[in-house]
């Protein structure tokens, strides 16, 4: 359990790193006439992954659950492609990746990188992790509820974020 315990600190440590750049990255937004949308369920957003790494370590040393290898490796595959694609996504929006829904007027959408395939690869990074995270080492409880709550979240967060993009598409227009 203390390897697990290590890899959850470090997707802790990861998820302190997208903070720092997102801050920055909302300071060159902000500086640049981008807007905020969806201040209102942000704060939902972080206590729901805060929970999942908590939940994670809880449920796994609470409940003594065992690690299955055959699913725990697989399930870290997962993790790992997770954060290939999440900083995939950081890298392809650059400056405009950020952890809140700030538009910046005039700038394209982008359409490269995952962008090319899919509509919101960061949020399928999410969702996997998410769900593999836990069940790396068998938390199948706190798999279930973060992908019950994501997906509720997520609903709100994309609707939000496809209605700033949309505003922004007008304006420009």
């Amino acid at each position: 359990m203390i390897w697990y315990t290590a890899l959850v600190l470090a997707v802790a440590a990861e998820r302190m790193a997208e903070l720092v750049l997102a801050r920055r990255n909302a300071r060159w937004s902000l500086a640049n006439g981008g807007s905020e949308s969806g201040r209102s369920h942000y704060p939902a957003m972080v206590l729901l992954h805060t929970g999942l790494l908590a939940g994670c370590l809880l449920e796994v040393w609470a409940m003594q659950r065992e690690f299955v290898p055959l699913v725990g490796w697989s399930m870290v595959a997962v993790v790992v492609a997770a954060q290939g694609l999440r900083w995939w996504c950081i890298a392809t929006l650059g400056r405009q990746w950020n952890t809140r829904v700030i538009v910046v007027p005039d700038l394209p959408l982008v359409s490269g990188g995952p962008y090319r395939w899919m509509r919101h690869p960061n949020y399928v990074a999410v969702a996997a992790e998410g769900t593999a995270l836990p069940l790396v080492h068998g938390a199948w409880v706190t798999a279930v509820l973060f992908t019950l709550c994501n997906t509720a979240l997520l609903s709100t967060r994309i609707r939000c974020e496809e209605a700033a993009l949309s505003a922004a598409k007008g304006a420009r227009a």
